[in-house]
């Protein structure tokens, strides 16, 4: 299904003192925060923001200027959306804290038939009705949740709801008025909303700071019957070696150092991005994959700081060509990278000599 995500930064800040879309945040504007969540989560952005602010260059596949009101400018933003998208995400820059897990949550319950899901986590607090200063009513906290952005959407029926111009709180509530289908998934108490300028300290104590994380990854593959299949080992030839069996070139290396960086980035695994049923990847050098991984992490806010490896297998001897294949990999990511080289000492498989594994860890920084 295809996704699209607008994201809302069309506000004047008026409560926060300025335009809190533009202010900084662990070394990046707020608003970056959630451009990178949305792009790691589906396949489309359309950035709504002020009217001045439309020629600005920015990380989306088109900027709309918004309307005067929050659902005038969702209104906006749908128009830029493909009329192809299977489902739309509407969140609000101004949560910057809402990590792509909470994107692709929204996105699942919908694609398993829902007409929205909006995150929400439960009122922990004793919520009371009042009118002027004396309470009329205790409410029954276990029915009430606090909504958040994300919000997925089927992309028609957001569109049939907001067909007659209607005005609401949030999205949800004009799906909810015509009758469709809206369900609740966890949201994170963390992604808070910087409403006020406090808000930002907050949201810097919560992970706003420039953050590193560090991904594992693991690959193994059986030797090949095939005798004219090369071995091939971060990128690098083995001569005279016999191959490994696998839908692309099987080099285990790089394959595990791409789901390393995979991993940091919380963008899922190798399989994922690159299934062994497509085609396009049949007999592809791994170091293209590699490179395109360290590209999709990027465009996420994600860059590669080291790697260390460890290589498992009877033969071939490493050392040799370990050099060359700390360089290439180290090539693509622009990190160094370090190999090492391990026997199974006879057990299992491995120790049998019947293939080659890897495991990779990898660190990433803002």
């Amino acid at each position: 299904m295809l996704v699209w995500t607008i994201v809302l930064a069309a506000g004047t800040g008026s409560r926060f003192g300025g335009a809190k879309q533009y202010a900084s945040l662990g070394g990046r504007r707020v608003l970056d925060w959630s451009l990178d969540a949305a792009r790691a989560a589906g396949d489309g952005v359309v950035l709504v923001v002020p009217a001045g602010e439309v020629e600005r260059p920015e990380a989306a596949d088109a900027v709309v200027a918004g309307g005067d009101t929050r659902s005038g400018s969702v209104r906006k933003g749908l128009g830029a959306v493909p009329d192809g998208a299977d489902v739309v995400v509407v969140h609000d820059a101004a949560r910057p804290l809402a990590g792509p897990v909470l994107f692709r949550a929204a996105v699942e319950a919908v694609r398993r038939g829902a007409a929205g899901a909006v995150c929400a986590v439960p009122v922990t607090d004793t919520v009371k009705r009042v009118t002027g200063s004396t309470v009329v009513a205790t409410l029954d906290r276990a029915e009430l949740w606090v909504v958040q952005t994300p919000q997925a959407f089927d992309a028609g029926a957001l569109r049939a709801a907001h067909a007659g111009g209607g005005e609401a709180g949030d999205d949800a509530a004009l799906l909810e008025a015509a009758g469709e289908e809206v369900v609740v998934v966890p949201g994170d108490p963390r992604n808070l909303k910087l409403t006020g300028p406090d808000d930002l300290v907050v949201a810097e104590a919560l992970g706003g700071s420039p953050a590193v994380r560090i991904g594992q990854g693991y690959d193994v593959h059986a030797f090949s019957d095939d005798p004219a299949r090369p071995l091939v080992l971060g990128g690098v030839v083995f001569e005279g070696e016999r191959g490994l069996s696998g839908h692309s070139d099987a080099d285990v290396v790089a394959h595990a150092v791409a789901d390393a960086v995979l991993g940091a980035a919380g963008l899922g695994d190798l399989g994922r991005h690159f299934p062994d049923t497509d085609p396009v990847w049949a007999g592809v050098d791994s170091l293209v994959l590699l490179a395109e991984v360290v590209r999709r992490a990027s465009d996420a806010g994600w860059r590669p700081a080291n790697a260390d490896c460890t290589v498992v297998c009877e033969r071939p001897r490493l050392a040799p060509r370990r050099d060359d294949m700390e360089a290439r990999l180290a090539a693509v990511l622009a990190a160094p990278v370090n190999v090492k080289a391990a026997r199974a000492e006879g057990l299992g498989a491995l120790g049998r000599g019947e293939g080659i594994a890897c495991s990779a860890v990898v660190l990433v920084g803002r």
